[in-house]
């Protein structure tokens, strides 16, 4: 049998998954190995490739940073944020970026002062440097992509390749999540996030990851012209992923898939002819059918738990009185904090401190806009209107990106439920900047419709 490039790349990230789970230790060594490899390959590629490859690496290095996480396979907790700057810088190196990108330079340069009020005010038991590094690896991380990408131009063929690559160490993690708990009933017993479910990791950010490949292989079963047998494939690795994020009982990841898909949909759509929008439709439906036995199947797997989950109800069926699962009193308390001190804020990774010395509770906070805003005053809420508002001017000039939408959300809804503890919404809030081509054989006319719809 003759196996495509596709296939031996997910037959490779299956034996990744089943040799990690089987020797722990080769987390470390796959970590060294991938980033040998990227590194190489971003500084011997031609400059006309330049941006496609380190898009790729870090493509590559945001879909496995939870599975390496709950592996012990990185050197430091925020390396590979680490990674993609260091990956981001040495695409800038050979590549100038447009000028009109400074705007994140101000965004970067807004959140500085934050630092110089976290060393005067933090108190000696906190550790500054892996506070201030825990709190702004993060931005930093997504204002450097956003410079490197504003209005780089990748083809659609490329952009699907970068998405491919996010993708591929998820299908590492959902195995290694299937040989972490082979039998899910064993250790669902009510309607918390479940950490067994999870990889022994933090289920918001398993789910959150699960959720991009639940989208990339969703567009890839919509988009894909092949024959129904091949696309099954991908409805079929869907399923599973499906699956593993729904027994998370973490619901943030989940929903915002959902909610990036049927943008997607709805962008996709209105873009193509009439015979492609007649095998969406045909496509939907069995879509529909895949997702809806999926959810039965979970249910059933969960022993009911799981509806109750999303119905905000406990194991006994009780209404939750708080949706947010403490999310709000956070967000309630870190809005306190910026009335208290609005011109410079409280300073970088100053909230979890000061909760702490308030309430006795020591809480991460969930919510990125909130946060920015406490520890960093109004220089925090510019920097977010920069962040918040710029995508959406540069997409009234700019409507090639036929995932914009998607990806912009994701990294909205991402940092109100997850905050920016992963790479993932900084590198995806980049991809959303990108102008996208789309080269169409014997035409000049380069309009999404001409391409997508062949």
């Amino acid at each position: 049998m003759k196996f495509s490039l596709y296939s031996k790349l997910l037959i490779f990230h299956v034996v990744v998954a089943i040799m990690i789970f089987l020797f722990k230790p080769l987390a470390v060594g796959y970590f060294l190995f991938i980033t040998v490899f990227f590194s190489y390959k971003i500084l011997m590629v031609s400059k006309k490739y330049k941006t496609f490859y380190v898009l790729t690496a870090c493509a590559y290095m945001v879909g496995i940073e939870v599975f390496l996480r709950m592996n012990g396979g990185t050197i430091s907790y925020e390396a590979i944020k680490y990674l993609v700057i260091i990956f981001i810088l040495m695409g800038l190196i050979s590549n100038s970026f447009s000028n009109q990108s400074l705007i994140y330079v101000l965004y970067v340069l807004l959140l500085i002062p934050g630092i110089f009020v976290a060393v005067t005010e933090m108190g000696f038991e906190t550790n500054i440097r892996k506070a201030i590094a825990f709190n702004l690896s993060g931005p930093i991380c997504l204002g450097i992509t956003a410079i490197f990408c504003y209005k780089r131009t990748v083809s659609f063929n490329q952009i699907k390749i970068i998405l491919l690559a996010l993708l591929l160490p998820l299908i590492s993690m959902t195995i290694y999540l299937f040989l972490f708990t082979p039998n899910v009933q064993e250790v669902v017993t009510g309607t918390e996030s479940n950490f067994m479910t999870s990889g022994g990791f933090g289920p918001n950010q398993v789910a959150t990851v699960l959720g991009i490949g639940i989208f990339v292989l969703a567009t890839r079963f919509f988009m894909s012209k092949e024959q129904f047998p091949s696309r099954f494939f991908d409805l079929f690795l869907f399923g599973i992923l499906s699956y593993r994020a729904l027994i998370t009982f973490s619901r943030g990841g989940v929903l915002t898939a959902i909610i990036m898909i049927l943008c997607f949909l709805g962008i996709y759509y209105l873009k193509v002819n009439l015979k492609t929008k007649f095998r969406i439709k045909f496509s939907l439906i069995i879509f529909l059918i895949m997702v809806v036995s999926i959810w039965g199947y979970s249910s059933l797997k969960t022993s009911g738990f799981l509806e109750k989950r999303y119905a905000n109800q406990d194991a006994a069926g009780r209404v939750k009185e708080d949706v947010t699962t403490g999310r709000t009193d956070l967000v309630a308390f870190e809005f306190n904090e910026f009335i208290n001190n609005p011109f410079l804020g409280i300073g970088v990774g100053k909230v979890k401190e000061e909760r702490l010395n308030e309430t006795g509770v020591e809480a991460a906070s969930h919510n990125e806009m909130s946060r920015i805003v406490a520890e960093h005053g109004l220089l925090g809420v510019f920097a977010f209107l920069i962040l918040l508002l710029t995508p959406l001017v540069f997409r009234l000039k700019n409507k090639t990106n036929l995932f914009f939408y998607s990806f912009y959300l994701f990294w909205l809804l991402t940092i109100n439920h997850s905050a920016m503890r992963i790479a993932a919404p900084a590198f995806i809030y980049g991809l959303c900047l990108l102008n996208i081509t789309y080269d169409v054989k014997n035409s000049k006319n380069t309009h999404v419709d001409k391409v997508i719809s062949n």
